[in-house]
């Protein structure tokens, strides 16, 4: 199984004829979908309430404009960017020695006291950290953000599951209680970085499996193909979604990690949420069959979703003791 050798530009498919079309629009959405997704993005057209997305932007810009004492108060102590809030200058991309000039608001959806999960994981499945303090209700919205966003990637990945071959519900198993994580990301202007060596965020791919931006304050994301940056310009009414290095592994390659950065073009601010699509972590990550042929043989092997994401988390200087400590 293999894309295209010619590099498309991003598509924009129509998850709902997807889901309600008859087969001639499924089929269409699956091809689309893949052949997109030779970039690692592609753009989905979306039903999320907009409503939702206008109070959830809105609380999170009144969260950033806080003073840094107050949004210091939400910092977990050794969180690794999973839950609370993270300062500037902290996250850097596994290439970059020089740390990313943004500010992170985390947060994921809890399991029950007592839950292995929870056990082994308590950042990563303990209860958020959220603004309430400061800006009563907000954890309602988020969560509200939270659930809706999910949904939305797990429907995304059943239309990767039969371009892929498997069964339309093969993500799903993996997604039952998935470690999936929401991010506010706040990117200040350059004109107040502390060098000219910084930019928003440089360049990388993410770790999950997909990756949903339902919508930007402004510009900035760009992607890479075939060794040019091109403009992530999303029709209105679609969210942008990518793949991750947890993808490319469970596929074998065959569809790749997008990979992106963040650069500011000229002196504003900029906001935006997304949403890490992860498997539960002892999801066992192994190249599915109808991805290893002889033209594509067998390139990874098994490794947990924890593990995995463990190493990136290092990689990134994420840990009290990452590799720039």
């Amino acid at each position: 199984m293999s894309f295209v050798s010619e590099s498309p530009p991003i598509l924009d498919v129509d998850l709902p004829a997807f889901e309600q079309g008859d087969e001639a629009k499924r089929r269409a959405v699956v091809e689309g979908t893949m052949r997109s997704l030779a970039t690692g993005f592609v753009y989905v057209r979306h039903d999320l309430s907009e409503d939702l997305l206008d109070d959830a932007y809105g609380r999170l810009v009144n969260f950033f404009a806080l003073p840094l004492e107050r949004k210091n108060s939400y910092s977990v102590p050794d969180a690794n960017g999973q839950t609370g809030y993270t300062g500037l200058l902290v996250e850097t991309a596994a290439i970059s020695d020089v740390p990313d000039w943004k500010e992170m608001l985390n947060w994921s959806a809890p399991v029950p006291e007592g839950h292995p999960l929870r056990r082994r994981f308590p950042h990563r499945y303990g209860n958020p950290v959220l603004p309430d303090e400061d800006l009563p209700g907000t954890t309602d919205v988020l969560m509200a953000l939270h659930e809706v966003t999910l949904e939305l990637q797990r429907r995304v990945l059943r239309i990767l599951a039969v371009g892929l071959g498997v069964h339309e519900n093969y993500f799903d198993v993996m997604l039952r209680d998935g470690a999936a994580l929401t991010r506010a990301l706040h990117y200040p202007s350059m004109d107040a970085a502390p060098g000219n060596e910084h930019v928003w965020a440089a360049e990388h791919g993410d770790i999950n499996l997909v990756t949903a931006l339902p919508r930007a304050t402004a510009p900035g994301l760009q992607v890479k193909v075939d060794g040019e940056w091109l403009d992530a310009t999303p029709p209105d009414g679609c969210v942008i979604v990518n793949t991750g290095i947890m993808l490319d592994h469970i596929t074998n390659g065959v569809i790749p990690p997008g990979i992106h950065r963040v650069v500011a073009n000229g002196p504003g601010e900029r906001h935006s949420v997304v949403q890490f699509c992860h498997p539960t972590p002892w999801t066992m990550l192994a190249p599915i069959p109808t991805c290893v042929t002889a033209e594509n043989p067998l390139r990874y092997p098994i490794i947990s979703a924890s593990d995995r994401l463990e190493q990136v988390i290092w990689e990134i200087n994420m840990t009290e003791s990452g590799r720039l400590s």
